[in-house]
């Protein structure tokens, strides 16, 4: 068996198996009890528990960090380990995965978890018509097999060293067999939390579970309560009033203020959350790529850096793989701003000037408005005429993302980068949010599923390293900043010592990981 972590997945072809911890060490500092109020933002009024539709933070943190769990979990020091599925391993090529699934678990209404449950679960995704995120991760494999009551095989369609990580994503949560709908409209999972209320949009309230499988390792809040606060002032304002213990995506332009309250802390992680502009390349004018070149010339990062992050971050350079992915291509030569070379690639594309609608609002990130008009400003200079359209916040996602043809957005990025880059930029995938296809990117797409199959670290190096010079180049992806996680929690909220850097808010699993003080 060979030990698969996030730092180092496998140097040689050999056997690809892994086997997961089966839980969190007992932090003998923590201690149960107490209620857990978290104002976030990230809510819809088109919120449900239906994992295919989560996108964002509330209903993330609200699912598969309270209420359902995955097979498997990204730990906070970045590490795999296992969730609902106890161990894993692979045949020679990584294309075919047993897991072992935990036994004595049980959904909140009394249901015990099994192979079943995992396999209609998964099989969600792949469903007629389905828009899930994550049906590529599950359209990959070709049988779903039930060995026992608490053993699953999956078979791919090609090898994937990645494919234990992928079962980690938020998208693909547990239900019981036979009763998904039901557990989609009540909240029905094996979660360290049981629904009690749900507002879609507004708020959720869920009390911890008995006798949880997890037991004493976790999930030290007796309630936890989640307040869609979607506006910033009125975020930091609930917090500052003490409404709620803590909240996401603070205002860097009101941190000040809250660095002066002595009940308050500011929590900062390094990661791979990235800001950027996607433009729809198979829409003209982006269907050129000489446009595409001048407009990522056209746009000063470090300013973006400087007065929007308030250097809270670090400049990014049109590649989503971030510094702390495994496979970060540091060498590559960073794209500057330059007005001339704008012009220049403007000409090729024949043109002399360039007149184009910029969508932003403040529901892509804190300060997606005030980017797009600073973008606004420096392309100016290369004789690109940007009208930023301000959206509302509600309803951004489903209305404006992949619909306008260039917008503002964020990715808190993913572990892996077959799993960034097949999230969003292989042909056909449903958040595609470039729509970049293998007509302007065959070299791209054929590296993608070569580099996935891989087992040699060396070679999925050199490979991963191209595939980020391609898009840096030739993508529809302007990512101009890299972000720091950056919240405020109450002093009354403890923390773990290691905190995830993956997602926001400990990888969305607060109420898993933190406790009272």
């Amino acid at each position: 068996m060979t030990r698969i972590s996030r730092r180092g997945l496998l140097t040689t072809g050999a056997a690809a198996g892994v086997l997961a911890a089966s839980g969190l060490p007992l932090r003998a500092q923590a201690k149960r009890g107490g209620r857990l109020r978290c104002g976030l933002n990230g809510a819809n009024s088109s919120d449900s528990w239906d994992g295919r539709t989560h996108s964002d933070l509330f209903m993330i943190a609200s699912s598969q960090g309270a209420v359902f769990d995955t097979l498997t979990e990204n730990a906070a020091d970045g590490s795999l380990k296992g969730e609902l599925a106890e161990s894993w391993d692979a045949s020679a090529d990584a294309k075919t995965w047993t897991f072992t699934l935990r036994q004595g678990v049980t959904f909140h209404n009394g249901k015990s978890f099994g192979a079943d449950d995992v396999i209609e679960s998964l099989q969600l995704h792949i469903a007629e018509d389905s828009k899930s995120a994550a049906k590529p991760i599950v359209s990959a494999i070709t049988e779903m097999k039930k060995l026992g009551e608490h053993q699953v095989q999956f078979t791919l369609e090609a090898g994937n060293a990645d494919f234990p990580y992928l079962l980690s994503d938020y998208h693909l949560l547990m239900y019981p067999a036979g009763q998904i709908e039901e557990a989609i409209a009540k909240g029905i999972g094996t979660g360290l939390y049981q629904v009690q209320s749900f507002e879609p949009g507004a708020r959720m309230v869920a009390t911890r579970y008995p006798d949880h499988y997890k037991g004493d390792t976790a999930g030290f809040f007796d309630e936890i309560e989640y307040i869609a606060i979607n506006d910033n002032t009125a975020r930091m304002n609930a917090l500052m009033t003490g409404q709620v213990d803590a909240i996401n995506r603070i205002d860097f332009k009101t941190e000040a203020l809250l660095k002066a309250n002595p009940m308050i802390r500011i929590h900062e992680v390094t990661g791979n959350q990235q800001f950027t502009f996607p433009m729809l390349t198979d829409i003209a004018p982006f269907n050129d790529v000489n446009v595409r070149r001048a407009l990522k010339h056209s746009i000063n990062r470090q300013e973006m850096v400087d007065k929007i992050l308030l250097g809270h971050g670090r400049v990014g350079n049109d590649s989503p793989i971030g510094p702390a992915n495994q496979y970060f291509n540091a060498e590559m030569e960073q794209t500057t701003y330059d007005p001339d070379k704008a012009k220049f690639y403007l000409k090729e594309a024949g043109m002399t000037s360039l007149d184009i609608d910029l969508s932003a609002s403040s529901a892509a990130f804190d300060g997606a408005v005030d980017a797009a008009q600073l973008y606004q400003a420096s392309a100016k200079a290369a004789g690109i005429n940007i009208n930023v359209v301000q959206e509302p916040a509600d309803g951004y996602w489903s209305n404006v993302w992949i619909k306008k043809p260039f917008c503002a957005c964020y990715w808190s990025g993913r572990a892996t980068e077959d799993w960034m880059f097949s999230s969003a930029y292989e042909e056909g995938v449903p958040w595609n949010d470039t729509q970049w296809g293998r007509e302007d990117s065959e070299r791209f797409q054929d590296l993608l599923l070569e580099a996935r199959a891989e087992l040699d670290s060396a070679k999925r190096r050199e490979m991963y390293f191209e595939m980020q010079q391609i898009l840096n180049t030739d993508g529809g992806l302007v990512l101009p900043m890299f972000a720091n996680f950056v919240e405020a929690i109450s002093n009354k909220i403890a923390t773990p010592e290691t905190v995830g850097n993956l997602w926001q808010m400990d990888n969305a699993r607060m109420a898993e990981r933190w406790w009272m003080a």
